[in-house]
């Protein structure tokens, strides 16, 4: 029996590797999607790499834009440093418009494979503020899907699954740990090495050790 297609957006940190372990566990055919944006470092390309491959997913492709031609952001501009302490509103790592262009691009992929499923990691519990992260976003995103493509004028409907979207880190610590995720392979850091080690000091450090902590488990994380 044919499974069904899902395009997964992996960036190689925690949470998407934890999607991608998830939609597998749910009967899906994984085509884990990827994307070389201009961000400060590769490391974190280079684990989504890694964890396709031990995961066993369909194909994983890596999409090449770059987002510093716009800036706005510290993940994509040198010039704006990456905080290492909490702050209030939207944080400067926040990518203008991200989730927009790759879910864009995940839903053209997703017509090409035959694919009505989309997943991606939003979180709106353990997030940074992020307004691309929140469940009115992805609401509309699916509804304008579904008016854009070839496949909803066929009736046709694409679903984009938020599996993550009312988790706390900690849970999803404890998800991805009960279906074999490696996460010693997995890159979270916004300004992590070269080789992968992470700065422990900037939001996505703090709320991964935080969640490891509240769910019990050892940080697999490894810090420079």
């Amino acid at each position: 029996m044919t499974r069904k297609k899902a395009v997964v957006l992996v960036s190689g940190g925690l949470d998407s590797t934890t999607v991608v372990a998830m939609a597998q566990a749910e009967g899906y055919e994984v085509y884990a999607l990827s994307f070389d944006y201009g961000q400060r470092h590769q490391s974190e390309l280079q684990a989504a790499a890694r964890t396709a491959k031990v995961l066993g997913v369909a194909a994983h492709k890596v999409v090449q834009l770059d987002l510093r031609t716009i800036g706005g952001s510290a993940l994509t501009d040198s010039a704006i440093a990456v905080p290492e302490e909490e702050s209030a509103g939207i944080p400067v790592t926040y990518v203008p418009a991200r989730n927009t262009v790759f879910l864009s691009i995940a839903l053209g992929w997703a017509e090409v494979l035959g694919a009505l499923d989309i997943f991606v990691g939003v979180n709106a519990v353990d997030y940074s503020g992020y307004p691309d992260c929140r469940p009115e976003f992805i609401a509309a995103f699916e509804q304008m899907a579904n008016l854009a493509t070839k496949a909803s004028v066929e009736g046709r409907k694409l679903t984009i699954h938020t599996p993550l979207i009312n988790l706390s880190k900690a849970d999803i610590v404890q998800r991805g740990t009960e279906l074999g995720v490696d996460y010693r392979l997995t890159v979270s850091c916004y300004q992590a090495t070269e080789a992968g080690a992470a700065c422990g000091k900037c939001d996505s450090c703090r709320l991964r050790r935080a969640g490891f902590e509240a769910a019990g488990l050892p940080d697999a994380t490894i810090y420079a």
